[in-house]
């Protein structure tokens, strides 16, 4: 079943081996085996894609539900021994601010050494519902001011205001402020449209009654590379690029009067959140309902 998942996730022989630990050999066999049991395919192949079928869809989200009773299993009868044992996947916001989340796991793991921790970074949509889905168990998210994460248990990490970064060539480079109308007219960059990232500026622009133009669409880092090179402005959020921008000669960021606000938040599951994420929730000081 984990070897199932792993390539439904990774939809790619080799990085599911991987993730598993195992040769991709052995992996295949397994998974050929299963199917030859189940008497249906569960993924389609060829040389270059690797898909589910209809059948493997169904059967996945049964096995998600297995491993996680699985683990959890494991994790309460170590809880009863009084050690955190099991495994504990975090998600979180490539622009997370709020929490040194490598520190943060850090001094879990010196903590908790029998845990197994997995990360994985995404947008805040996708978090959340991998939290519903079982898929994640804790999360650091951050959505536009006014919208909360549905489905899920969360507290309030920080509030913060997004500024104008610019090239230190830009016009706007070393004006003390600007307002979204100022700046309408420029070629922007931004996060893929649809994505929680970019609906803090979209809402924003939307709630002036102006139009801009997106004419780069990236994740964080490659949209500093494209406004060092005067390719576009942006707007991000001031905690996680001032850090940056303090050590990037070539950025400058500018306060913007109404500009969009967003607001961090840490996530988890609604329901009987296992041993391993009450222990990392005890470490941030929040209190989980069990």
């Amino acid at each position: 079943m984990r070897y199932v998942v792993a390539l439904a996730e990774t939809r790619n022989f080799t990085r599911a081996a991987e993730r598993c630990s195992v040769v991709q050999s052995a992996l295949s066999h397994r998974i050929a085996s299963l199917e030859r049991e189940l008497g249906v395919r569960l993924f389609a192949r060829s040389s270059r894609r690797t898909e589910l079928t209809s059948a493997g869809t169904a059967f996945l989200a049964r096995a998600r539900e297995c491993l996680a009773a699985a683990d959890r299993a494991v994790a309460d009868a170590a809880d009863a021994a009084g050690v955190v044992r099991g495994r504990l996947a975090v998600g979180m916001i490539v622009t997370t601010a709020a929490v040194d989340v490598p520190e943060l796991l850090q001094r879990y793991r010196a903590r908790h050494p029998d845990v197994h921790v997995i990360l994985r970074a995404g947008g805040s949509d996708t978090l959340a519902a991998a939290i519903r889905n079982s898929e994640l168990d804790i999360a650091f998210l951050g959505l536009p001011e006014g919208e909360r994460p549905s489905g899920v248990e969360t507290v309030t990490l920080d509030h913060d205001e997004h500024v104008l970064v610019v090239s230190t060539s830009h016009r706007f480079a070393g004006v003390s402020q600007v307002t979204l109308r100022d700046i309408a007219q420029e070629t922007f960059v931004d996060f893929i449209a649809g994505t929680p990232g970019r609906a803090q500026s979209d809402q924003a622009f939307a709630a002036a009654g102006l139009v801009r133009d997106v004419a780069y669409e990236a994740g964080a880092a490659l949209i500093t590379r494209l406004i060092a090179r005067g390719l576009g402005i942006a707007l991000l959020p001031s905690a996680f690029i001032r850090p940056l921008a303090a050590d990037d000669p070539e950025l400058a960021l500018v306060p913007v009067v109404d500009g969009p606000r967003r607001v961090e938040y840490l996530a988890w599951s609604r329901f009987n959140p296992s041993p391993a994420t009450r222990a990392l929730l005890d470490i941030l000081g929040v209190r989980a309902q069990v």
